[in-house]
């Protein structure tokens, strides 16, 4: 089949030659007649399928009739990221090139003033994270009445990561006679539910079952040390050893780890960006065009690179972490082996990971091979152990401080077990040390046998009866919970009554 088959404007079709498309792929087929029918879809298949030229090219020709009003936007597309929502707004840039049609996109991280001034011309599609949407609606700025069709890109994560609500809100404020499309690669059943709660008799277009990987993609598993040390040091070693690697994206489960590991790589010579939530925008874009032009040969990223980014000529991913969620692990490993490509995947499995990675092979119905000896092997064999690690850690601190001339803690030190004493360390040599003693007359400290014979002596011996002037080398204070005898010789107001009215009434 060719895209002249599937009902397309003339002008979408020499957009699409323009672009160098030559057929369609499996999602593009079954779901572009139905949205062009006016139909409610819901579209499921493998991550770098076309999904976004699957409701692209249908709504250039649908937008080619009417025009676009001051802050009400025709057609509105829901991204869950930043770098998502900029990626359509090329596509539709790239594929609208014959229309005269107006784009705003609407992200965080860029200035309220210029998105107001988009909006306020009037917009044919507006592209938008849902947290700045709501933000311009709430100013005021932004009217969601005249949607004529809704747009939920990646749909169960805007319905699962926190985003229900605000898409909820987002829901209630566009038409409730609307066209709605929903596409994502992975569905699970508790997210289709709520998806039915916003489709109308919608058409299920199914290319291959949910939450599958490509078949273009070799995928591997890699057992590592769970010491943050080694562990970098064996992703160095696959960096450096892996024959087909040209470029890499790895990811890491949290944000902080992003930017320890890019620091780490950098060091070691590699040349790496990195890419996570935290990031202002500027930072973000400059990150992903390094990447995506070979400035950089490695992106070490979180999971807001695991959706939907278009990098055609990515040749590894590499979990560095492997994936809490294990749809996260199928849109991770779908950013290689794009558009019939071979792709390879590499995730390094520590000891504890055993749970993610069984609800991994579960969820993509395949067990994964391993590349070198499997997890039990390894940790049989004595790795991944982190007590070990941290003995050997301790132990280059120990050999570091014995360079450096520290000083060792007290019973660890075969000198102070022996009777030897260090110069170095204490900075008297034992002559000295003599002198001083002798100098002081520093008596030797009395033994525990001594204390307890003079604490007998002591008891056997009547109470004494000094006052504290006979012993001046003690040192007398009253207990804080005896109470001082009191001062009967202050009358009056007390001891502050200025001198010239103490008047001895006797004397008058």
């Amino acid at each position: 089949m060719q895209f002249s088959d599937l009902g397309l404007s003339e002008k979408v079709l020499q957009s699409v030659q323009a672009a160098g498309y030559t057929t369609p792929t499996p999602i593009q087929e079954q779901a572009i007649p139905h949205v062009l029918e006016r139909r409610d879809v819901m579209g499921i298949a493998q991550t770098g399928t076309g999904k976004t030229a699957a409701f692209t090219l249908p709504m250039l020709s649908m937008l080619e009739t009417g025009r676009a009003r001051a802050r009400m936007p025709r057609t509105l597309v829901l991204e869950p990221t930043r770098e998502l929502a900029a990626q359509v707004e090329e596509n539709f840039n790239l594929l609208g090139v014959q229309h005269n049609l107006s784009v705003a996109l609407l992200i965080g991280g860029v200035s309220f003033g210029d998105q107001d001034a988009k909006i306020t011309r009037g917009v044919d599609v507006l592209i938008a994270t849902p947290g700045r949407l709501l933000d311009h609606f709430e100013r005021g700025k932004l009217l969601l009445s005249g949607v004529e069709l809704l747009i939920i890109d990646e749909a169960d994560r805007m319905l699962d990561m926190g985003f229900i609500p605000d898409i909820e809100r987002i829901i209630k404020l566009v038409p409730f006679q609307r066209q709605t499309l929903f596409f994502s690669a992975t569905m699970p059943p508790e997210i289709q539910e709520l998806a039915d709660r916003f489709l109308s008799n919608p058409v299920r277009v199914e290319v291959a079952p949910s939450a599958t990987t490509a078949d273009t993609i070799v995928q591997r598993l890699v057992a590592v040390s769970k010491e943050p040390a080694e562990k970098r040091e064996a992703l160095r070693e696959i960096l450096r050893n892996s024959p087909d690697l040209t470029n890499a994206i790895i990811f890491c489960n949290r944000k902080r780890d992003v930017s320890i590991l890019h620091r780490s790589l950098r060091k070691h010579g590699f040349n790496s960006v990195e890419l996570h939530g935290d990031m202002d925008q500027r930072a973000r874009i400059a990150a992903l065009d390094a990447f995506r032009s070979g400035q950089a040969t490695f992106l070490v990223a979180s999971n807001v690179a695991a959706r939907g980014l278009d990098i055609p000529d990515v040749s590894h991913v590499i979990n560095y972490d492997i994936s809490n969620h294990a749809e996260d692990y199928v849109h991770r490993i779908g950013r290689t082996g794009r558009a019939g490509r071979t792709g390879y995947s590499i995730t390094l499995v520590a000891p504890g990971d055993e749970k993610y990675l069984a609800a991994i092979e579960n969820l993509i119905g395949q067990d994964v091979r391993w590349d070198g000896p499997t997890l039990a092997e390894f940790r049989k064999a004595g790795g991944g152990g982190a007590s070990q690690s941290r003995r050997d850690l301790r132990s280059d601190r120990g050999e570091r401080g014995e360079r450096r001339g520290g000083r060792k803690r007290p019973g660890h030190s075969d000198e102070r077990r022996t009777g030897q004493t260090d110069e170095r360390r204490t900075g008297h040599s034992e002559e000295r040390r003599g002198e001083l003693v002798d100098e002081h007359a520093v008596a030797p400290a009395p033994s525990r046998t001594r204390n307890k014979k003079s604490r007998e002596d002591r008891a056997a011996l009547p109470p004494t009866t000094d006052t504290p002037a006979e012993q001046p080398d003690r040192k007398h204070r009253p207990r804080r919970h005896e109470p001082e005898e009191p001062d009967h010789s202050v009358v009056g107001f007390g001891s502050h009554i200025p001198a010239f009215m103490r008047i001895d009434p006797l004397r008058r």
